[in-house]
């Protein structure tokens, strides 16, 4: 997996997965065993921990999907793109961009920033 297009889609397919089984199976398929995950309100290193953030913020959200803006882009082992998180059909009212660092072709370390938050979130 080195295309910077699979790999954002794919990130944002294991984040929208609400099977815990079928996330779980995303992650083992495309992240690296001790991935670490890191953004200004949570973190979590290896698959138990990101499932758990994975899983949080579709419970806070439940009605909320995951969405790329615009393209990704990559050099290397490195890949950005932007996301939206909100009701589909309507602005969503949470946007970031996250950065990933590829290990083998798999995501190992992924930066994200909270570009847009409402104060309610």
């Amino acid at each position: 997996m080195s295309d910077p297009a699979t790999i954002a889609r794919t990130y944002i397919a294991t984040w929208n997965e609400t099977d815990p089984a079928r996330r779980r199976a995303l992650l083992a398929a495309t992240w690296a065993e001790d991935a670490l995950y890191i953004d200004p309100l949570m973190k979590g290193e290896g698959y138990d921990q990101i499932d758990g953030l994975i899983a949080a913020v579709q419970q806070r959200f439940p009605d909320f999907r995951f969405a790329l803006i615009g393209k990704a882009d990559g050099h290397g082992d490195h890949v950005r793109f932007s996301w939206q998180l909100g009701p589909d059909g309507a602005e969503a009212p949470i946007k970031g961009t996250d950065f990933v660092q590829l290990e083998n072709g798999r995501l190992s370390k992924v930066s994200g920033f909270l570009d847009q938050v409402p104060a309610a979130a």
